[in-house]
């Protein structure tokens, strides 16, 4: 029985009829999608200083090069799963090295090595400088979509078929791995989110609202995570925590565009480009998507 099939039997009648699809294609096409944004909000994050460096270029031109690639793989699945998890694969550990030594250039970026000991690296230096944690999210989609492309056999054992030959045994299931997913996501959205909103003062009261959701949604999913044995009422709480994600990452990406807009509510590119992010808060909602889908059947076949 599924997550869903727990919490409202109904509503897992609905979604085989709407949505016949499992919770691994569905995560995989969820990887796809967030590389091709990725490397949409890349483009616009490294426009802000008038002149993209060649190797700013590599996550740009990766993010929807690696999506394209994906969708592939997942067509390729419908006939000959082995070589669709192999490309799949590959694409997505390319997709945690790009996001590590993404993570390594903003890293370098907001320290001071020539400084006098003490003032290398400072809270001041960590808010203004590229955000740390924003290239980590190609890390965790790798990871995250790495966690879809092997099969698990038997659902929930926690076995992973890496090929026909080859397996490797996890210490819990897919599904206690794919909880304390949404909760280090939830982690890394909530910390760059506070960093960039840190830049204000925080002098709208409203900018703790996904600073609390975000932590609220780190500690529902990681204890989901860490029991077995989950209960109806867990399952309402985690259901409507996610749901907020996704009501704080849209509501923060319209109170966003609305303040790129000039006084007279016209659009400006220059704006947008450097002001607000408006796709940031989507993360919330990006998040929020992948908590629900954890609750979708674990079954998947091999063949």
């Amino acid at each position: 029985m599924t997550l869903l099939a727990e919490l409202s039997p109904a509503l897992e009648r609905v979604r085989r009829r709407l949505l016949p699809i499992t919770r691994d294609q569905m995560m995989l096409l969820m990887a796809a999608v967030n590389l091709l944004f990725l490397g949409i909000d890349t483009y616009l994050a490294h426009s802000i200083s008038g002149t993209i460096r060649p190797y700013e270029w590599i996550p740009i031109i990766f993010g929807p090069v690696a999506a394209v690639l994906l969708l592939a793989a997942g067509l390729i699945s419908l006939r000959r799963r082995p070589l669709a998890s192999a490309t799949a694969s590959t694409v997505l550990l390319a997709s945690i090295v790009v996001g590590l030594l993404g993570a390594y250039f903003h890293l370098r970026r907001a320290l001071l090595p020539n400084a006098v000991p003490g003032e290398q690296v400072s809270v001041d230096l960590l808010v203004w400088a590229p955000p740390i944690l924003g290239p980590l999210t190609f890390s965790l989609t790798g990871l995250l979509g790495l966690s879809a492309a092997w099969v698990e056999e038997p659902p929930d054992s926690g076995i992973l078929r890496l090929s026909r030959r080859c397996t490797m045994a996890l210490p819990y299931s897919k599904t206690q791995a794919y909880f304390f997913m949404v909760s280090m996501g939830s982690l890394a959205t909530v910390i760059s989110s506070v960093l960039d909103h840190a830049r204000t003062g925080f002098v709208n009261p409203w900018l703790w609202l996904p600073t609390g959701v975000g932590v609220f949604a780190t500690v529902i999913a990681g204890t989901l995570g860490a029991i077995e044995n989950r209960r109806r009422a867990d399952l309402i709480l985690y259901t409507g925590t996610m749901l907020l994600m996704i009501a704080v990452g849209i509501i923060g990406a319209v109170l966003h565009v609305l303040d790129d807009l000039t006084a007279s509510g016209s659009f400006l590119l220059e704006r947008f480009i450097r002001g607000a992010p408006f796709l940031a808060p989507l993360l919330f909602a990006n998040m929020g998507s992948l908590g629900l889908f954890v609750l979708l059947g674990p079954e998947e076949t091999a063949a």
